[in-house]
């Protein structure tokens, strides 16, 4: 006796859309092994796949390139937290991009928030421009759109919240207008994750990820997810994900899945310490603004309440600090627990000077016009303590603010040493 001939049975592993975000996170593309009864799913490394006869595969895998198991399965996992027909993995979030855009005709116009990600930015005006896409920025979206459609826009791209001054978009608002006319609307879902946000379910034709960040959430995997619900956007995406080859590895899959299975609980925990945070900094006579979606203050707040569960303001923030771009930079290393590091979504807390390194390749005239100043300061909150992290910022908004004028008041020859 074999196991190919007497499968051990084991029951269907598909929640339904009844089942709630943490349920689905655990279950969703995670069958069992009907060989071996494994609960965690192979890594498939193979690229290639035997053949019975000529054109017949023994299953539904041909080539690694067109489809993997890993791949398949997390692709039905992102599906089913997006509340989307159809998911699609990429190498990248830039990847993911690159695929969106590359499906659009030459000629045609796309209308995006002026505060978006630097490679997303770099993207449209550098790449998409030499393919004849022309992309035209704005920074009220939700007020321009009707002036900004011509008879070529085909697409509308939101970041909400938009990185990294964290402002908001009416994403029902936009879709409304644009689906008046035909247009496409792609919200980029990164910041949030799909336990607080999901954007399909308020208008959006598309909600694309950096898996890299929240969905992975281990800071060792770089990949990109679409999600949507159109059959003939899944005939379109998948024949370019194929053609282009921009596909993540099966064992890039495999740890994504992994993280995925505990997104609602690092969410939740992120939210909690990007809350503290943001508070403390708002009480601080160090810091000029505070940018987090969470706090009443937030010029958009209305917004939170209406898209994000729960009113969860998501564990990114961003601030502004007394001082300028050196104060900037002196709290940036002056954090304990906070790493200064680019990216964000991971375990671990990280800080970093979009204007010098995220963003540094958007010219600064248009770094500011989108809220982007050499003060300002993005934080991404992980899952330590929350009063270890609070004190931390603390601490390094003394350093960086304080410090400096203590040492000139003593090298002017003004104040005494402390004892």
């Amino acid at each position: 006796m074999t196991f190919t001939e007497h499968p051990i049975e084991t029951p269907p592993r598909a929640p339904s859309p009844v089942h709630k975000f943490g349920t689905l996170a655990v279950h969703a593309g995670s069958p069992h092994d009907p060989v071996t009864g494994a609960v965690i799913e192979a890594i498939s490394l193979s690229t290639t796949f035997a053949q019975t006869s000529v054109g017949h595969p023994v299953g539904v895998f041909e080539y690694s390139r067109s489809s993997n198991p890993n791949r398949d399965n997390f692709e039905r996992a992102i599906a089913a937290l997006e509340h989307a027909r159809y998911a699609l993995a990429f190498s990248s979030g830039s990847a993911t991009t690159a695929n969106i855009l590359q499906s659009l005709a030459a000629g045609s116009h796309v209308i995006s928030v002026s505060d978006v990600y630097g490679g997303t930015h770099r993207y449209f005006t550098k790449v998409a421009l030499s393919h004849n896409v022309q992309v035209t920025f704005s920074p009220s979206i939700e007020i321009d759109i009707a002036e900004l459609i011509r008879p070529e826009t085909k697409l509308i791209w939101i970041e909400t919240p938009s990185n990294p001054t964290l402002s908001l978009v009416d994403i029902r608002r936009v879709a409304t207008v644009a689906h008046q006319h035909g247009i496409l609307v792609v919200v980029d879902n990164t910041f949030l994750s799909p336990y607080i946000q999901n954007p399909l379910d308020h208008g959006a034709d598309i909600v694309v990820h950096s898996v890299t960040k929240y969905i992975n959430g281990h800071s060792d995997v770089v990949m990109g997810a679409a999600a949507f619900n159109s059959s003939e956007l899944n005939d379109r995406l998948t024949f370019l994900q194929n053609a282009i080859g921009a596909v993540p590895s099966a064992f890039d899959c495999w740890l994504a899945h992994r993280g995925l299975k505990t997104l609602h609980l690092r969410a939740r925990e992120a939210t909690k310490n990007a809350t503290a945070v943001a508070h403390a900094l708002q009480s601080s006579p160090h810091v000029v603004a505070v940018n987090y979606p969470g706090l009443p203050s937030h010029p958009q707040y209305a917004v939170t309440l209406k898209q994000h569960r729960d009113g969860m303001g998501g564990g990114m923030l961003s601030f502004r600090i007394r001082g300028g771009h050196e104060a900037a930079e002196r709290f940036c290393q002056s954090t304990k627990i906070f790493t200064l590091a680019e990216s964000l979504g991971g375990v671990e807390s990280l800080v970093e000077v979009p204007g010098a390194m995220t963003h540094a390749g958007i010219p600064r005239e248009q770094r500011e016009a989108a809220g982007v100043y050499d003060d300002l300061v993005r934080v991404s909150c992980g899952i330590e303590d929350e009063y270890d992290l609070k004190a931390d910022v603390l601490q390094a908004l003394e350093k960086a603010v304080v410090g400096p004028k203590i040492k000139n008041g003593l090298a002017n020859g003004h104040g005494h040493v402390p004892a």
